[in-house]
C-alpha cells in the first residue's frame, strides 16, 4: 500500500514538473524543499533530509530514519525591461513546482534514495516595440516575447559508509528538460550566404549589409519573428560527494556535479521575415526614386519588384515558413563544499560554497532548423531549407556562497534563516528581457514543526531582491538591446511534508 502511495505521489508531482521554473542563481534553484531554502539553501555539510540526493548523496547515511518528504513551491517572479521605445513589467506568472523522494536506511553501511526534482529554469513574458514592427500610420506593432527553460531530474543515490564517521555516496539521474522561445530574432546578414553574383562570390548577405551609398541597403542585421517550441531532451547526469560526521556537533561535506549536453529534438520553429523584406523593399524603392525623382511611387515599385524578381526572389511567396527544430545547450559542472556545526546548544549554522561553471555550458545555444519549403528564404541564406543558428549566451562562472542558521525554539518547533549570493552570470553583452537570469542576493526565513513522533511539516519563505543589469552599448543578441536594462526580482514560498518511518 505504502509504494501505491508512493507512485501516485510521483507521477503528480512529476506532471507538475512540465511547468516552468525560475532561476535563482542562472537556471538553478537556491535549493529543492522547504528545509534547505529556509536555511538560505545551505545543504552540502548538513545531513538532515532526502534533498541530499541533490546536494550531497554521501549524507543520506547519517540520515537516522527512512523517510518519505513530499514538497510544493509557489514561485512569482517579476521581470522588468526598458529601452528607448519601451518601459515595462513583464507579467506575472505564478509558477508551482515540486518535488518527491525516499531515503531507505539499508544495512548499517547502505542507504538508497528515489526521487524526483525540479532543478529550476528561467523564462518571462513581455509585449514589446520593436523598431522594425509598424503600421503604415507609424505605431508600432507590439511584439510577443517568451521564454520557457524548465529541467527536472529523477533517479536513484547510493550512499556507502566507509567507516562511522565517513561516507562516500553517488546519484544517476534521468534529466528531463524543455524549452520554449518567442521574439524577434535578430541574426548578421553574413548569415544570407545566397549567391547573386557567382563570378564575384556577391552574397545576399553583402547586399543587405553594404551601405546605402554603394548600392547596398544599409543593414547591420536582419530580423525574423521566431517562434520556437516542442523542443525536449532526455540525457543523463550524475552526482558524486563525500560526507564527514565525527559527532552531532559538526559536519563537512563536498558534492561535485557532471556537467551534461542537452540535445533538444522534435521542435517546431515558425520564422517570419515579413517585416524585414518590407522594409527592404521600402528602401530598395526609396532608392530608385531618389535616381530617378521623375518616376511615381507605383513605377518605383514595380522596378522593385522586378529587381527582386531578377535575384530569384518572388515577393508574392512571402518570406515566412515552418521548420523542424532542434537544439543544443549545456548544464554546468559544479563543485561544492560545506560545513555544519552547533554554534550552541539550540544554534546550528551552514555554509556552502560552490563553483558552478556556466560559462563552458552557456556559451551559445545551438539551433539548427530544418525542412523549410520557402524558396525565398532559402535562396537568400544559400540553403535548402535549413538554417544553423549559433545564438549567443556567453555567460560567466559563478561562485555561490549560502549561508545558514536552524535555531531549535522548542522540542517541536526550529526556526531557520538564510542568505545566499552569487554574482550573476549574465554579461551585458548578451544580457535580454526574456533570459532575465540576473538576481545576486537572497534571503529566506522558514520552520519545521513536529506534528507527531513520524510527521513534520515544514515551510519556507525565500526572496530574491531586484536587480537591473544594462546591457553593453553593443548588444551580441540584437540592436534593440543595445543599452537596455533587464532585471528581475523573485518570492518564493515552500511547504513540505517529511515522513520519518520507525525502524
Amino acid at each position: 500500500m505504502k509504494s501505491i502511495t508512493f507512485f501516485r505521489l510521483t507521477a503528480v508531482v512529476f506532471l507538475l514538473m512540465y511547468i516552468q521554473g525560475f532561476a535563482q542563481n542562472g537556471t538553478r534553484l537556491i535549493g529543492y524543499d522547504a528545509i534547505t531554502s529556509g536555511r538560505g539553501g545551505a545543504a552540502t555539510g548538513i545531513f538532515d533530509n532526502a534533498s541530499l540526493m541533490m546536494n550531497n548523496p554521501a549524507g543520506l547515511s547519517f540520515l537516522k530514519a527512512s523517510q518519505l518528504d513530499a514538497s510544493m513551491s509557489l514561485m512569482a517572479p517579476s521581470v522588468y525591461f526598458t529601452n528607448t521605445i519601451n518601459d515595462t513589467k513583464g507579467k506575472n506568472n505564478l509558477f508551482p513546482l515540486g518535488s518527491i523522494s525516499y531515503v531507505k536506511k539499508g544495512n548499517k553501511k547502505l542507504t538508497f534514495g528515489v526521487g524526483i526534482f525540479t532543478q529550476g529554469g528561467m523564462g518571462a513574458d513581455f509585449t514589446l516595440n520593436h523598431a522594425l514592427y509598424k503600421k503604415q500610420t507609424n505605431e508600432y506593432m507590439m511584439q510577443d516575447y517568451h521564454s520557457k527553460f524548465a529541467v527536472m531530474q529523477g533517479g536513484v543515490s547510493i550512499a556507502y559508509k566507509l567507516s562511522k564517521t565517513f561516507s562516500l555516496g553517488i546519484t544517476a539521474n534521468v534529466l528531463y528538460s524543455m524549452m520554449e522561445f518567442q521574439m524577434p530574432m535578430s541574426m548578421p546578414p553574413q548569415m544570407m550566404l545566397g549567391v547573386i553574383n557567382p563570378s564575384t562570390g556577391f552574397t545576399f548577405g553583402d547586399m543587405f549589409s553594404a551601405p546605402t551609398a554603394s548600392g547596398g541597403l544599409g543593414y547591420n542585421e536582419v530580423s525574423a519573428a521566431a517562434n520556437m517550441s516542442g523542443l525536449n531532451a532526455v540525457e543523463f547526469n550524475g552526482k558524486i560527494g563525500i560526507a564527514y560526521q565525527p559527532n552531532n556537533k559538526f559536519s563537512f561535506g563536498v558534492n561535485y556535479t557532471l556537467p551534461v549536453k542537452l540535445h533538444y529534438k522534435n521542435g517546431t520553429a515558425n520564422m517570419d521575415m515579413t517585416s524585414q523584406m518590407n522594409d527592404a523593399f521600402s528602401r530598395v524603392v526609396s532608392g530608385i526614386m531618389q535616381q530617378n525623382p521623375s518616376l511615381t511611387a507605383s513605377e518605383a515599385q514595380s522596378q522593385a519588384m522586378s529587381q527582386f524578381s531578377d535575384l530569384g526572389i518572388d515577393l508574392s511567396k512571402g518570406a515566412s515558413d515552418k521548420y523542424n527544430a532542434n537544439a543544443s545547450l549545456g548544464l554546468p559542472q559544479s563543485l561544492a563544499a560545506g560545513i555544519s556545526f552547533s554554534a550552541t546548544q539550540q544554534l546550528r549554522v551552514s555554509v556552502d560554497a560552490e563553483w558552478i561553471n556556466w560559462a563552458n555550458a552557456f556559451d551559445n545555444m545551438n539551433i539548427s532548423l530544418s525542412g523549410g519549403t520557402n524558396k525565398n528564404i532559402s535562396r537568400m541564406m544559400g540553403t535548402i531549407g535549413s538554417i544553423e543558428m549559433p545564438f549567443p549566451l556567453q555567460w560567466k562562472d559563478v561562485l555561490l556562497i549560502r549561508i545558514g542558521a536552524d535555531w531549535e525554539a522548542t522540542k517541536k518547533l526550529t526556526l531557520r534563516y538564510g542568505y545566499a549570493y552569487g554574482n550573476n552570470p549574465v554579461p551585458e553583452s548578451t544580457v535580454f528581457p526574456v533570459f532575465p537570469a540576473v538576481v545576486k542576493h537572497h534571503i529566506s526565513v522558514g520552520g519545521s514543526l513536529q506534528l507527531s513522533k513520524q510527521v513534520i511539516l515544514n515551510a519556507a519563505y525565500e526572496h530574491a531582491f531586484k536587480n537591473l543589469v544594462t546591457a553593453s552599448s553593443v548588444s551580441l543578441v540584437g540592436d534593440q538591446f543595445n543599452n537596455s536594462i533587464s532585471g528581475l526580482a523573485n518570492n518564493i514560498y515552500h511547504v513540505s511534508i517529511s515522513w520519518k518511518m520507525r525502524k
